[in-house]
């Protein structure tokens, strides 16, 4: 089984640590790889603190045998556990320095002991992780330096100065933030802060920004900041100032599915004699939670409030006209 990369990391890691030299040209015959990936893995080998050195005399690189990284006493579960979410958890979510992470837990796999080691490796095999829709930032130097930009801002308290493509009001959009938090939600990452704009905190998503410059400027306030007190009882992140009971009756074909999973704090699942199930929510907004019930079709039904259920018919309406059109 050819090794992904980390895995040929560590392989060559363990190789050199052996003692012997090894020629680049041994290394790419042995890993099947090419000499410009062996020279590569070598510089991520030197990134991570590994003092590789090249012995001219023995016509190869070598560790010396002093390097010894520091002693890890982790159980066997324990072990498992952090290589689960370095090698396959980490799938779930855009993870902001992912390859630092990987590495560190490439330092610590290679320090085990052979037994729990050799356990981790073949419990791994038949794990699997299956990453879901994720919203990838492709610009600014992808989303480690726009994280840690903001990172960075938040911890010194300077504002940063912003161009944002702004869904909301369709277009680029130019302003100040004093950033709060970051936060992970539903397949993209988020700043929250004070925008000078709009003169009140607000959300932005890290893969809408279209330029960001930390300034010199600093600000005030913000440390009390608390993301759940902000968000209240929104269903998911956007509150919008009035609060609905929400009833809806899930037929039985999904009732099931839907019950089984906590889809907000507030709630609560009566099941009925027909196999359907009735679920309350006592939710900030209309708006988030409709597109979450369209999404269960002609499996659900609104019971109440009614504004609810005129919302999702007039959109269930537009649907059907814009799917007749030929």
């Amino acid at each position: 089984m050819k090794l992904g990369r980390i895995g040929r990391i560590m392989q060559i890691l363990t190789t050199l640590q052996a003692g012997k030299s090894y020629a680049v040209s041994d290394l790419s015959k042995m890993f099947g790889t090419s000499r410009r990936t062996i020279f590569r893995d070598l510089k991520e080998l030197q990134a991570i603190g590994v003092p590789y050195r090249y012995d001219a005399e023995r016509g190869g690189y070598v560790i010396g045998a002093e390097f010894f990284l520091p002693p890890v006493d982790l159980n066997l579960q324990e072990a498992l556990s952090l290589l689960l979410l370095a090698h396959k958890a980490s799938n779930h979510i855009q993870l902001p320095f992912k390859n630092s992470a990987l590495f560190a837990a490439l330092k610590i796999e290679n320090n085990l002991p052979s037994r729990i080691r050799q356990y981790c490796n073949a419990a791994l095999r038949n794990i699997s992780a299956r990453a879901g829709a994720q919203a990838p930032i492709r610009h600014l130097g992808g989303l480690d330096r726009t994280f840690a930009q903001l990172q960075n801002a938040i911890a010194k308290k300077r504002k940063v100065a912003m161009r944002y493509h702004s869904l909301f009001e369709g277009k680029i959009i130019d302003l100040e933030l004093c950033p709060y938090h970051l936060f992970y939600n539903h397949r993209a990452w988020y700043a929250l802060g004070h925008s000078s704009l709009h003169n009140s905190v607000r959300t932005f998503k890290l893969n809408r920004i279209k330029e960001l410059q930390v300034t010199d400027k600093c600000f005030v306030g913000g440390e009390n900041f608390n993301l759940y007190d902000y968000l209240g009882r929104a269903w998911s992140m956007i509150p919008e100032g009035r609060i609905y009971d929400i009833k809806l009756r899930f037929l039985p074909k999904v009732a099931n599915n839907v019950a089984e999973v906590q889809w907000h704090s507030t709630q609560t699942v009566t099941y009925n004699s027909d196999g359907s199930a009735t679920v309350e929510f006592c939710v900030d907004g209309l708006g988030e939670i409709t597109w979450w019930i369209l999404g269960y079709g002609d499996q659900v039904q609104v019971l109440a409030p009614k504004a609810l259920r005129d919302k999702i018919m007039e959109v269930a309406k537009n649907m059907v006209k814009l799917n007749e059109k030929t």
